[in-house]
């Protein structure tokens, strides 16, 4: 009889053991995850966030222009950027299974938006255009991720004034500031409010993905519309030279029409799937 009570006791001091053991396990596993630190993001997230942060310092709003110092704060780090960076490679956009009748569509995910800036991506595929258009009021970093992408760029050449010379038109003179072919990987283009190429159209020679930071970005409420525009040959209205004549020579310069955006242009919006930022009050 004693030799069994004692075989009882034995098994209770036993279970008792047992379930203190499992519980002191479970507390440390829980402290343990409690102070445990999370793991780092991904080299691509860190770039993107990086780039986020100091899009959020730059831009102070409309109105205002980054100074100097700022804009080669930004440059640094786009210049830096690759496709991976938001989640791009060579071989993940567009791989139709036969040539599209048209002209081809062009596509374009947003990153991040709020008043004071944007991040966008526009992906075109060979020979897609963005026709001539303007950026009122807004400081633009365009970086070409990928591909290769002529440019056409145009500033007013006289940015004050809001009328044209040749009454009988909508037309006003501009000066020609780029109009070359971009490949990546290349250095981030800046345009300004009044200069830089303000202007700007984008055909791509190859497939191409362009990385644009807005600040401030479009705002038809805030008087932030986008006009596109025609370009005709300087010479087609200055026969009496009432522009004035410019002095380097009419292949500088070109008369830009407001026209209605083009009925051929073709934007697919959709949703970002690359790294993500953290969202925080802009």
């Amino acid at each position: 009889m004693t030799t069994e009570v004692g075989m009882v006791e034995m098994k209770k001091r036993n279970r008792v053991e047992c379930l203190s053991k499992i519980t002191k396990n479970k507390r440390w596993k829980t402290m343990n995850n409690r102070h445990r630190v999370p793991p780092p993001p991904p080299a691509e997230a860190m770039v993107l966030q990086k780039l986020f942060e100091s899009c959020k310092e730059v831009f102070k709003g409309p109105g205002t222009v980054p100074p100097p110092q700022d804009v080669q704060k930004l440059r640094k780090i786009l210049d830096s950027m690759e496709p991976e960076d938001v989640g791009l490679s060579k071989d993940l956009f567009f791989k139709p299974k036969s040539v599209p009748e048209g002209t081809p569509s062009i596509t374009c995910t947003t990153i991040y938006e709020c008043k004071n800036f944007s991040l966008c991506i526009f992906f075109l595929p060979p020979t897609a255009v963005i026709p001539l258009h303007n950026h009122p009021g807004m400081t633009v970093f365009s970086k070409l991720l990928l591909g290769s992408m002529h440019i056409k760029a145009y500033d007013w050449a006289d940015p004050g004034k809001s009328e044209s010379s040749i009454p009988s038109l909508n037309v006003r003179l501009a000066r020609l500031k780029a109009n070359s072919v971009f490949t990546a990987p290349c250095n981030t283009s800046v345009l300004y409010p009044t200069s830089g190429g303000n202007i700007h159209a984008f055909t791509a020679v190859t497939t191409c993905a362009v990385l644009d930071v807005l600040g401030p970005p479009y705002s038809e409420e805030d008087g932030r519309d986008c006009t596109y525009y025609r370009d005709m040959p300087f010479s087609t209205g200055s026969s009496d030279g009432s522009a004035g004549e410019p002095k380097e020579g009419d292949g500088c310069y070109g008369w830009l029409e407001d026209i209605e955006m083009p009925k051929d242009l073709k934007m697919e919006r959709v949703q970002y799937l690359g790294p993500q930022i953290i969202d925080t009050v802009c």
